[in-house]
Order: structure tokens, then C-alpha cells, then sequence
């Protein structure tokens, strides 16, 4: 495989709640969008991950007894005791090892591109990383990457996210018939026998994005006085536009999931559906919508009211 387009070293600014801010196509100030990730969230259930959650923060504490000290000299209905309580549950999750899974797939993801570069892994690299490596290589061997890790924008849902690769690819489809083309592709290093609807909403997203770059438009968010600043800007429509570039060609039928479980050394591929990943991304801009909606509760009103006292 050889990658046409690398990762630019720079990241699109982001707001305090991780928000990507992008200069919206139309001109103006620095606007935040929602993660393409927490925007198809809404239709989740998470039931599932809340359980495992609980789970793990009592493993953790368990572990690490003293903890609970801390927690008992904490009130639960006070918002410092909230954030210290919250701050300690996530501590008393990473204890518990919620978190090496997360780090390892990160870990996975690098190596991979070392793979798609056609570039030796690290010195020292373990060796079962080298085993999910090699599996990843065969499992990959018709794709083309065209771009890793690419930042677009979806102007209709306001979502913003960046997508792992766009593969080039010709070969049988999901039915057997040839297709040839680019197709979003995203690499789980865990299990996906759940979530499937999630993984094809989130490819339909990107899909359907356009490729935004942000370095036309740089700060430097750790300079707080700039970045005050930066978000004042106000920016020509002109100039906004030339930030935005469709994604020509992208498959807006099918994307591809690539499943690295770590340290298995299997990678298997997958396709999924993305128009009706896009009909569900549509259903959460209603659902999103809804939520927002005021006036489903209304104050009793006891008594007679002036006009029927008159």
C-alpha cells in the first residue's frame, strides 16, 4: 500500500469541550461543531458501556482502598464534590486497566501507518504487535491508501471528524460484483459484534464531508491571548471557501471497517451499509432537534384566574 496524502502536523483548534471551531464556508467567526462521534451518540444504547463502567470503577477502587477515603469526606450534591467525585471514579477506571484497551488501539493505529507508508516497524516493537501487523498487511493488500487521519466537515449536520483512511479499491462488493472506487475506511482494534449501525453512521458521515483545512486559518490554542483573538476573526466568505473541498469520488454506499482485535493477530474486513448509516445520521439531527425542544412542562395552576374571577 502507499498513502498519497500524510497526516498535516498541525490539528484543527478546538473549544473547552473538545469541540472542533471551524470558519464556516459562508464566512464569519470560528463556529464549534460537534463531534462526528458524540453527534451519532444519540441513538446509541448505552447501556452496555454504562454497565461495564460501574463495573470497572469498582474494580478500580478496589484496588486502590483509599480512594474510598477520599470519597467519604465528599458531598455528592455539592458541584466541587461532584467534580472531585467524577475525577476520581475516571482515576478509579484507569486503575482498573478500562483504559488499556483504548491505549492500545491507539498504539495499533500508529503502527498501521508504518504499514501503509511501507516503512519497517519500530525498533523493539513487541512481538505480538508485529504478528497484528503482519495480519493487517495481508488483510489490506488490495487497498490503495489514499489519505490517513483527514479532518472533514458535514455543514448539514454541523458535525465536524476525521476519518482513518480513504482506501482506493477494485474487486468483488458485498454482493460478489465488481466495484472500484474510494471508500472511507476505519480501522477497530476491538470487537465489533456490537455497534454496527454506529461504525456505518459514522462512515456515511464522512462520506458526505468536505475535506476542511484548518491550517489556512492557524493559531496556537496554547497562547491564550491569540487564541481569544483567533475566535474573534471575522473571515471574507471568499477566503472561507477556499478552506472546503468535496470529497470527489467517495463511495456514499459502502464504506469498509478493517478489525484488528489486539494482540489476536487475525484482521478481518468488512463492509458496511452507509445509506442506511445516513438514514439513522438523519434520524439523530431529529432526535437532537427534539431534545432541544422547551415547553414539554408546564407549571400547575390552582385556583381561578383573573379573567374567570371577572
Amino acid at each position: 500500500m502507499k498513502i498519497i496524502d500524510l497526516t498535516p502536523e498541525l490539528t484543527v483548534p478546538r473549544d473547552g469541550w473538545d469541540r472542533p471551531l471551524v470558519i464556516p464556508k459562508e464566512g464569519g467567526k470560528p463556529v464549534a461543531l460537534t463531534r462526528c462521534t458524540t453527534f451519532i451518540d444519540c441513538i446509541e444504547d448505552k447501556s452496555a458501556i454504562s454497565d461495564w463502567k460501574s463495573r470497572m470503577t469498582l474494580v478500580g477502587a478496589a484496588k486502590r482502598p483509599t480512594i474510598l477515603d477520599v470519597v467519604r469526606q465528599l458531598d455528592p450534591d455539592d458541584p466541587d464534590g461532584k467534580k472531585r467525585l467524577n475525577a476520581l471514579a475516571e482515576q478509579a477506571q484507569d486503575i482498573s486497566g478500562a483504559n488499556t484497551k483504548r491505549e492500545k488501539g491507539t498504539h495499533l493505529h500508529t503502527l498501521s501507518e508504518y504499514v501503509d507508508r511501507g516503512e519497517p516497524l519500530p525498533a523493539g516493537t513487541a512481538a505480538k504487535d508485529v504478528l497484528d501487523m503482519a495480519a493487517y498487511m495481508a488483510a489490506t493488500v488490495d487497498f490503495e491508501v489514499k489519505a490517513v487521519e483527514k479532518f472533514v466537515v458535514v455543514p448539514e449536520l454541523r458535525t465536524g471528524g476525521t476519518f482513518d483512511r480513504l482506501l482506493e479499491y477494485a474487486g468483488p462488493g458485498p454482493d460478489g460484483e465488481h466495484v472500484e472506487g474510494l471508500f472511507i475506511g476505519d480501522l477497530k482494534t476491538g470487537s465489533v459484534a456490537y455497534g454496527a449501525l454506529k461504525m456505518a453512521m459514522q462512515l456515511a458521515v464522512y462520506s458526505r464531508g468536505e475535506s476542511y483545512d484548518y491550517t489556512r486559518f492557524p493559531v496556537d490554542p496554547a497562547d491564550r491571548k491569540a487564541f481569544a483573538a483567533w475566535k474573534k476573526r471575522e473571515v471574507s466568505a471568499a477566503e472561507a471557501a477556499q478552506a472546503y473541498t468535496p470529497l470527489q469520488g467517495v463511495s456514499q454506499k459502502w464504506g469498509i471497517i478493517i478489525n484488528l482485535p489486539a494482540g489476536s493477530g487475525e484482521c478481518t474486513l468488512h463492509w458496511v451499509d452507509l445509506e442506511i448509516g445516513w438514514a439513522a445520521a438523519r434520524l439523530a439531527l431529529e432526535v437532537r432537534a427534539t431534545r432541544s425542544l422547551k415547553g414539554a412542562m408546564l407549571p400547575w395552576v390552582s385556583g381561578l384566574t383573573d379573567a374567570k374571577v371577572a
